[in-house]
């Protein structure tokens, strides 16, 4: 007889801004059963972050208010217990991945610190037996040469590394329920295919159940026993994973499983001028040591790297966490340091200053990976957007700017009516897609 491990019962949560309460998950029903894995898909601002996050809740009240409904972990209610009981359940029977590692990582604390202190605080362990187990544990989602990462600090990992070390933080107290938001969304496709394995590994030998939020269908044909779809707050359809993807009953369903990318590239216009030379590209970066930081040796990240891209041409650059990809990108735009050949349009680019790179600095563009480092907590939408408008075209009036950041949220898909807002208000997925628009509008 399977046992249910979580339920959560016409659940319904508000947003409360001063009298008035926005609902934002309405009358939603879930169930988990021991072992199992059910996958929460839908499309961003559907209410699947903050179901998640409501279960050991982690949102902040006020202005979130829990308007009918229960959440029950072993028969026992989580919107009802104390303080104390939450605290013996968080991280601990219920494990969360957290969808920004960036966010959730202490940047004051080395990786070592912050994983010992979950072994300490959740299973009592000594520093010595815990040194073991978090090497072990790194080494088994993928971080390489894991005795020396231990000492460094968040901002000294890439990406994917972040997002490695937060399923490591997770994994590490052995959990009844895991609950992963976007878990790897950061990951290339290699490394992804080990966590998951992970995954399925773990739930085998803990018994282990799963809520997996994901925007990856193949990630969900791959894991999920059942899947639960949500649009607008609401739950709009559930079934059995095999079922669901054969033959979805609800109208959005059959719109999102029929939304996944296909086609194929723009054709190139002939003849395609050369437009970006890359010729024999490195960047290193120095280690120092001692009381006076001397340098001692240099970590050289990107090899020798060349290439070539065409106007009109879409080039992919590919490869595993850490492997010098956003380290190549800050080469080109100049954000970093390097040696080798930059020639962009005819025009060699190493040797150019600040001032000489301002024109071609409107020409190349770039949407960074993460938009809680990239967008300026103190500036709204319209102000960071229009920032790139203001330098490069700085004969623009206010309400020029403004029409044009307008008519840019609307081409991919933002309300305009947003733009009065500040980063911190958006869930990660709205963030990058404002990202994308101040690149676009630049």
């Amino acid at each position: 007889m399977t046992q249910t491990l979580l339920a959560i019962e016409n659940l319904s949560v508000g947003f409360r801004h001063q009298q008035t309460v926005r609902t934002v998950v309405n009358d939603v029903s879930l169930q988990i059963e021991a072992g199992e894995t059910l996958a929460l898909v839908g499309e961003s601002g559907s209410g699947k972050s903050v179901t998640a996050l409501s279960i050991l809740r982690l949102l902040p009240s006020p202005p979130v208010e829990y308007l009918s409904g229960d959440i029950r972990f072993h028969g026992e209610s989580l919107l009802h217990a104390s303080d104390q009981t939450l605290r013996g359940v968080r991280g601990n029977k219920i494990a969360m991945i957290f969808q920004e590692p960036m966010v959730s990582l202490n940047p004051l604390h080395t990786l070592e610190k912050q994983l010992y202190e979950v072994l300490s605080l959740h299973r009592g362990m000594r520093r010595e037996a815990a040194r073991g187990e978090i090497l072990n544990c790194l080494d088994r989602v993928g971080i390489r040469q894991a005795a020396k990462r231990l000492t460094d600090y968040p901002h000294q990992l890439s990406g994917g590394e972040r997002q490695r070390v937060m399923i490591a933080m997770a994994l590490l107290t052995r959990p009844e329920l895991l609950i992963a938001d976007e878990p790897t969304t950061a990951l290339d496709v290699s490394v992804q295919a080990q966590i998951l394995q992970l995954l399925r590994e773990l739930q085998g030998e803990l018994n282990m159940g799963m809520l997996f939020i994901t925007h990856n269908l193949s990630i969900v044909r791959k894991l999920a026993h059942r899947v639960a779809v949500m649009q607008n707050g609401r739950c709009v359809e559930q079934n059995y994973a095999a079922t669901l993807f054969a033959s979805p009953t609800h109208p959005y369903t059959q719109k999102l499983l029929n939304s996944e990318p296909s086609g194929d590239p723009v054709p190139l216009p002939e003849p395609a001028s050369t437009l970006l030379d890359v010729e024999q590209l490195q960047v290193a970066f120095p280690i120092r040591k001692g009381i006076l930081k001397r340098i001692v040796d240099h970590n050289v990240v990107v090899k020798n790297i060349s290439f070539t891209l065409r106007a009109g041409e879409t080039l992919g650059l590919v490869g595993e966490s850490g492997s010098g990809k956003s380290t190549t990108g800050l080469a080109l735009l100049r954000l970093i340091n390097s040696q080798g050949s930059i020639i962009f349009d005819g025009q060699p680019l190493q040797n150019l200053n600040r001032r000489q790179l301002l024109p071609i600095r409107h020409r190349i563009q770039v949407v960074f990976q993460d938009p809680n480092s990239s967008l300026n907590p103190r500036l709204n939408v319209l102000q960071i957007i229009e920032e790139g408008l203001r330098v490069h075209q700085p004969t623009l009036s206010a309400a020029q700017r403004e029409q044009q950041v307008i008519a840019v949220m609307h081409e991919v898909g933002l309300d305009p009516e947003t733009r009065h807002r500040y980063p911190a208000e958006f869930l990660w997925w709205s963030a990058t897609t404002y990202c994308d628009c101040q690149g676009i509008n630049s």
